[in-house]
């Protein structure tokens, strides 16, 4: 009742329920694959197994689907960042499915999906204007955990082994780039979790007053 009687968050609300769907499947099979696959651990570069490609396809396919959800729906300058990133994301994916080489990375970073999914959460719950704050809070500090122990601690590990392991040329150099590109998001989307679920600065929240919430960015809020 809360988004319905606008299109724009009606719209949003159900890319946002896609999202969190895929978050659920792709975090839970990323975490199945590398407990049965521990082994491939070590050789992050040249490991392979049948489900990890298969879990690169799918979210390779999510990508792409949210891509021309977005464009379609005219969401492109308002969602730019998150094009950016489905791009980045899909041009590594599609280079990992056709060469099968560091698809154990990629599993690796899909665990991001399992924060995504209290990440999204947190979303939809500050859309339909939950009347329990009480379940606001309580996600907004496992939202907090989860972002640590599967965006934060995955990401920095990678970026220390590519740096320390990879060949910078070629499709590692090209990985590289991306992952790089991918601290940078991650470090200002944590900046504005901070900011918008722990510290509060009046001065910004006065300047946001009177905006349209639809034509806001995802994560600016």
């Amino acid at each position: 009742a809360a988004v319905r009687s606008r299109p724009g968050r009606a719209w949003r609300w159900g890319n946002l329920l896609v999202s969190f769907a895929h978050s659920v499947l792709a975090g839970l099979w990323a975490l199945l694959s590398l407990w049965n696959s521990s082994e491939l651990l070590g050789d992050i570069q040249d490991g392979y197994c049948v489900s990890g490609h298969l879990l690169v396809c799918f979210s390779s396919g999510y990508f792409i689907h949210d891509s021309l959800d977005i464009i379609m729906n005219q969401q492109a300058r308002s969602s730019w960042e998150y094009l950016v990133h489905h791009a980045m994301a899909i041009s590594a994916f599609v280079s990992l499915i056709v060469t099968g080489r560091f698809l154990v990375a990629a599993m690796l970073l899909l665990l991001v999906e399992v924060s995504n999914i209290f990440l999204t959460a947190r979303m939809l719950l500050k859309m339909s204007n939950v009347p329990s704050p009480a379940l606001y809070e309580l996600n907004k500090y496992v939202n907090l955990v989860m972002y640590f122990a599967f965006r934060l601690a995955p990401q920095a590990y990678l970026t220390w082994y590519f740096l320390r392991h990879v060949e910078v040329q070629g499709q590692g150099a090209f990985l590289m780039a991306n992952l790089l590109l991918l601290d940078a998001m991650i470090l200002m989307y944590f900046s504005r979790l901070l900011r918008s679920d722990f510290f509060f600065f009046p001065s910004l929240h006065k300047a946001s007053v009177g905006r349209d919430v639809d034509g806001e960015k995802f994560l600016i809020d």
